[in-house]
Formats: C-alpha cells, sequence, structure tokens
C-alpha cells in the first residue's frame, strides 16, 4: 500500500510540469489567435463625425452599439485602441486615430453646459431634446471618467493639452456638477441619482433601491481617480492653484472612502446605504436619549467593484493583502476558472441568466472586471495572482476567437462558455494590455 501511494505520487509530481507545459502552449496559441483577429479589425470601432455627434468618435462594436457614443466604453476602449497601435499601428494609423480619440471626449463637451451635466450616451440620430433631460436632479449623467480619458490622451501625447484648452472649463463645470448634485455632504460619498445606466447596471447595492440612496464603491473609485485626473490637466495647463483645489477634494474623498467604504470584519470595500431618516429629536421621544450618530450604514454584498479600490489605489497595503487573501482567491465567492465573478457566488442574488438591458452584472465573467482586477493586482504587487487572472482572461478569449470568431459581452464562470451579446468588442480588447505585460512588453495603462 505504502509503495502505491508513493508511486500515486510520484506519477503526481512528473505530471505536474506537464500541465504546467500545456498550460503554456495553450497561451501561446490563444496569444496567437488574439492579436490576429483584433489587429485585423479594430478599425470597426471607427465612426465618423455627423448629425448630433459633431466629432468622430469611438464605438464599442457589434450590432447593439453600432453608431452609438458611450461613457466608460470609449474611454476603455480607447486604452486598448492606444495598445493595438502602440504593437503595430503605423504612423498613418496613429495619425488617424487621435481625431477618433479626441472626438469622444469633445462630442461629450459639446452639450454640457454651465450646470455641468453630460449624456451618458449620444445616438447620432437624436435631438438636443431627448438629450437633455428637463430635470437634471432626477437622473444620471456621464460616469466620472471623462477627465480620466482626457487625461489619458494628453499623458499618451507627451503632455499636449492644447486641444482640450477652450472645452476646459466645460471638463471643470462637468465635475463641479457631481459635486453640487452627487456627494452626500454627512459622508463626503458621491450617490447615484437612481438605478438607471450606471454601467453595472443590475449590481444589488443599487439596482431597484430608492433614488440617492447608494453610495457606490464603484462610483466612488472612479470619482477618486476622475479628481486625480483634473490635477493633472489643471498641471498641464498651468492652473496650480486650481490644481490644488482638485487635490484637497480627491484628499477628502479616500479619507471617506476609507471611513465609511472599509469594512474592517469583512476585509473589504463595499457600497454605502445613504437611505436614513433625519437625525430629529422633536418628532419621537424615543430618539431622544440616542440620537443616530452614523452617516450611512455599510452594504455587505460581495460585488466586483470593491476590488476597485485597488485599481484606484485607495486601499492601504494591509487592506490589500486582505482583500487578495480573503476574497480574490476564495472560490466560494468570487474567483472563478475564467476568472472574477461579478457578484459573489454565495449572494442570494447569484444569477448567470442573459440580461440585455439591464446586462447582467450578477455574476457572469466580463473583461472589464477581469482587467480592472488585474490591474489592481498589479498595482500592489500580487504578481502571482495578476499572473493567474491574466491568463484566465486570455485562455477565455482565445477560445471564444478560436471556436465562435468573435468575442461576446459576458461568459459563464465555469466553463467559459458565452452568455450574451457576440460581436462585442469594446473593454475586451484590453487583454492585448494584460498579453503585453505577461510578455514583458510596453503596457498601455489608463490615466
Amino acid at each position: 500500500m505504502k509503495l502505491h501511494i508513493r508511486m500515486m505520487l510520484l506519477c503526481t509530481v512528473a505530471l505536474l510540469p506537464l500541465c504546467t507545459i500545456a498550460q503554456d502552449n495553450d497561451y501561446a496559441r490563444y496569444r496567437d489567435v488574439i492579436k490576429k483577429h483584433i489587429y485585423k479589425d479594430f478599425k470597426g470601432m471607427y465612426r465618423p463625425a455627423g448629425k448630433s455627434l459633431q466629432y468622430p468618435f469611438i464605438t464599442p462594436g457589434s450590432v447593439q452599439y453600432a453608431d452609438v457614443l458611450w461613457d466608460w466604453d470609449s474611454w476603455l476602449s480607447n486604452i486598448a485602441l492606444r495598445q493595438i497601435l502602440t504593437d503595430t499601428g503605423s504612423e498613418a494609423d496613429k495619425k488617424e486615430a487621435v481625431q477618433y480619440e479626441q472626438g469622444c471626449i469633445l462630442n461629450f463637451l459639446a452639450y454640457a453646459d454651465i450646470d455641468g451635466w453630460v449624456p451618458i450616451m449620444i445616438e447620432r440620430t437624436a435631438n438636443l431634446d431627448s438629450i437633455r433631460p428637463k430635470n437634471i436632479y432626477e437622473v444620471n449623467m456621464h460616469k466620472p471618467c471623462l477627465a480620466q480619458h482626457a487625461a489619458f490622451l494628453t499623458k499618451e501625447n507627451k503632455g499636449d493639452v492644447a486641444w482640450l484648452r477652450d472645452k476646459f472649463h466645460n471638463l471643470q463645470f462637468f465635475v463641479g456638477g457631481y459635486k453640487n448634485r452627487y456627494r452626500h455632504a454627512a459622508t463626503g460619498l458621491y450617490f447615484w441619482q437612481n438605478d438607471i445606466m450606471i454601467g453595472v447596471d443590475n449590481d444589488p447595492s443599487t439596482y431597484y433601491r430608492p433614488d440617492r440612496s447608494s453610495a457606490s464603491i464603484y462610483l466612488n473609485c472612479l470619482m477618486y481617480k476622475e479628481l486625480k485626473a483634473m490635477v493633472y490637466l489643471c498641471e498641464q495647463l498651468k492652473m496650480d492653484e486650481i490644481a490644488k483645489q482638485f487635490a484637497t477634494d480627491a484628499e477628502e474623498l479616500k479619507q471617506a472612502i476609507q471611513t465609511h467604504c472599509w469594512d474592517e470584519r469583512d476585509g473589504f470595500f463595499y457600497s454605502v446605504d445613504l437611505n436614513l431618516k433625519p437625525v430629529n429629536t422633536d418628532t419621537w421621544a424615543y430618539h431622544g436619549g440616542a440620537p443616530r450618530h452614523w452617516d450611512g450604514v455599510i452594504q455587505r454584498i460581495g460585488v466586483w467593484s470593491g476590488f476597485l479600490a485597488l485599481w484606484a489605489e485607495i486601499a492601504t497595503p494591509e487592506q490589500a493583502k486582505r482583500m487578495v487573501n480573503e476574497h480574490y482567491k476564495n472560490s466560494a465567492t468570487f474567483n472563478a476558472n475564467y476568472g472574477v465573478r461579478t457578484l459573489s457566488k454565495m449572494e442570494k442574488m447569484y444569477n448567470l441568466k442573459a440580461s440585455g438591458n439591464p446586462s447582467s452584472w450578477l455574476g457572469p465573467i466580463w473583461g472589464i472586471s477581469n482587467y480592472m482586477t488585474w490591474r489592481g493586482l498589479v498595482n500592489y504587487g500580487f504578481q502571482v495572482e495578476a499572473k493567474e487572472l491574466a491568463t484566465k482572461t486570455i485562455l477565455l478569449f482565445g477560445k471564444d476567437f478560436e471556436r465562435h470568431g468573435t468575442l461576446h459581452e459576458y461568459y459563464q464562470p465555469e466553463n467559459g462558455e458565452p452568455i450574451l451579446n457576440p460581436g462585442f468588442q469594446n473593454w475586451n480588447y484590453l487583454v492585448l494590455n494584460m498579453l503585453n505585460w505577461m510578455d514583458g512588453s510596453k503596457v498601455v495603462t489608463e490615466f
């Protein structure tokens, strides 16, 4: 019996290198498959100016998003586009791309007014009345990534910000609009006006919750990076005094996220429920002896966007270690064969059924959640974990290209089967940035 067990162990050990080699071979094959497809059709994201869109722009791709400019989609698609151009683009290709890249931002700023409201998306055939709501206090606007997109392009072009100078006041109005209409004074956190078009469509922390009640960790991490981007842009424009004001806003938000979103018990960043009655001891005597001293209640719902605190570099090194060891590595919650589940498998809301409006973020694997979590792992030096997640994403997309000749919007976590929307390009192309990191080549990163 002992000899039999010993032989089994020896065979197991002997097989380990073979498994690794097989995985490496798969990785090499899928790397070539991915590059072949993406390099061939990336210009399918380009759209000309016309009608309600004054400038050329980048579309997410696929029939469903064929001729529409979207907020965070165009920003993240642009990062992937820059990686493609870095890898294989000619000087003519790079010059051609600039008009589409800058056009994404300039199209949005063309609809900005002194109140700072900017649309989430613009359809070519839309008119001004359909784009601008009657009451900007009741609806969401462009996610806080417009300054990040502008800062990314400026940095990629060696600090050249001349193209933005005439519209920079509109960008300041936009960020000011968030502070004026989306900021919860008591906590310093930012909230959604409602649950419509928030990007992570049916995130249970916001979906079907009362208006202006969700201080989403996703929103607040984006907002922190947006404020940091404004600091950079101001510095490039020699607006040093204004830069200091945005730097103060960024630091205050970082502290608010640390104070209200970090859960020491679970070792994770969560969204916060702001839906509390005001402190008023005049109408009910029983409240008088112990008035409420907290301004929000943490929502212990395991959503992937908690990892954005790593992407935004808000977490402390100690917090990052807990998040990785207790959450990222946990196969019972987030860690799956093909990446990071968008909702913990232990949540009762976990559901993999296809949903197009809203798109499903209740557990399926998305390219963007894999990418942003991976970026956070890289930021904090978790090289082994980052390599694991990059490899899973490469295998996921490589297999999809190999079998179907295209990518999809989101996938099943365990077997990588596509769920919805073939032809989806968008942020899926950020797999190239992961590939370059794995190969030790130049990596284009967001601001």
